[in-house]
């Protein structure tokens, strides 16, 4: 079997469908900021943490889609390291922006 034909294998998959679970789970927790921040009123301050939510869930989602796609390609590239600090930005940045709306 020559380099060309190489079976990817599960691997890839797995990691393609680990990348979409992900993605799932930060659109839910974006919904749920949303529905949050304007539940009794929108005050500013809920409007600006959702406004921020929102831009870390594009943030995440711009980085999953690109993981996502790179690895439909027969030998897929390592995460960079850029990639992988805007992932864990974008994850801790929502953790921080629903705890915010709850105070």
């Amino acid at each position: 079997m020559t380099e060309a034909e190489r079976d990817p294998g599960l691997q890839p998959e797995r990691t393609r469908l680990a990348w979409r679970r992900t993605t799932l789970s930060c659109t839910v927790v974006a919904l749920l900021a949303g529905k949050q921040a304007l539940h009794g009123g929108a005050t500013p301050a809920g409007v600006v943490a959702l406004s921020l939510s929102v831009l870390a869930w594009l943030g995440f989602l711009r980085v999953a889609n690109r993981r996502v796609q790179g690895m439909g390609t027969s030998r897929p590239q390592p995460m960079g390291a850029r990639a992988a600090l805007t992932a864990a930005a974008c994850t801790v940045a929502l953790a921080v922006f629903a705890a915010a709306m709850l105070f």
